[in-house]
């Protein structure tokens, strides 16, 4: 069995880390190249940098903040935030990232992603689907865009398997309802979504202990658990994680 992948997320605004709740509330979590170097020294198996405000603000990702990042890593760099073209795909991965993340502008042109995948081939294209429940308390998942500010009239199960017939090698799955919350990842949405596709699901929203990563783990059934607070606020180490897993009998990089 391949081993599951735990990641860390850089929400970089005004190239500070924040952090907040259902994506809003932030308030600030440090340097964005100072939480790489620790996350890379502690074993951290990839890191993303989401510039959450990029698409707001009609501007590119900050390719000096990538390339401070990319800098202090040995580890793969994932950068998504306001990547809405080649161009700007390009402009990220010449500044140190290793692959690209699309969400709001893959939902607009999704022919984006095969063109992004034919340059650099399908490993370095990662779709990032943010899901609400809709109706609340439902088993439908709904998908927003603009940082979590606009349904997109996307089914979120639907919109994945979309994704990787058009080329993603991943897809990166955030649950806005769990998002800051440390109440778990939503399970049920990560089993939906990884058990409709074939490549890889990253889960994404809601971590908050050791247990709510190997529930996403198995019943989940996801291939990598991106988290923020709960790393970038000491709340564990990454090594404590990976030894818990292990215990449990889930295949990790020590």
């Amino acid at each position: 069995m391949l081993s599951k992948r735990i990641i860390a997320c850089l929400d970089v605004r005004d190239g500070q880390v924040v952090k907040g709740v259902n994506f809003e509330g932030l308030r600030s979590a440090g340097d964005p190249a100072e939480l790489a170097r620790r996350y890379n020294a502690e074993g951290i198996d990839e890191l993303v940098i989401l510039d959450i405000t990029a698409t707001l603000e009609a501007r590119r990702a900050m390719a000096d903040t990538i390339a401070r990042v990319a800098r202090e890593l040995f580890i793969p760099l994932a950068v998504g935030g306001g990547i809405r073209t080649e161009a700007d795909a390009a402009a990220a991965v010449d500044a140190g990232a290793d692959k690209v993340s699309l969400n709001t502008a893959a939902l607009a042109e999704p022919a984006l992603i095969t063109r992004v995948a034919e340059r650099y081939g399908s490993q370095a294209v990662v779709v990032a689907i943010d899901a609400k429940r809709e109706p609340a308390g439902s088993d439908r998942f709904a998908v927003y865009a603009r940082s979590g500010q606009s349904a997109a009239g996307r089914d979120a199960v639907e919109w994945a398997r979309e994704a990787e017939s058009r080329g993603a090698g991943e897809i990166l799955l955030t649950s806005i309802d769990r998002d800051g919350t440390k109440a778990g990842f939503d399970c049920a949405l990560t089993a939906a979504v990884s058990s409709a596709v074939f490549i890889p699901v990253i889960a994404s929203g809601g971590a908050g202990g050791l247990d709510h990563f190997a529930d996403v783990f198995t019943t989940g059934r996801a291939d990598a658990a991106l988290a923020a607070s709960i790393f970038h606020y000491a709340e564990t180490s990454v090594r404590a994680l990976k030894e818990h897993l292990r215990a449990k009998g889930i295949p990790v990089r020590l």
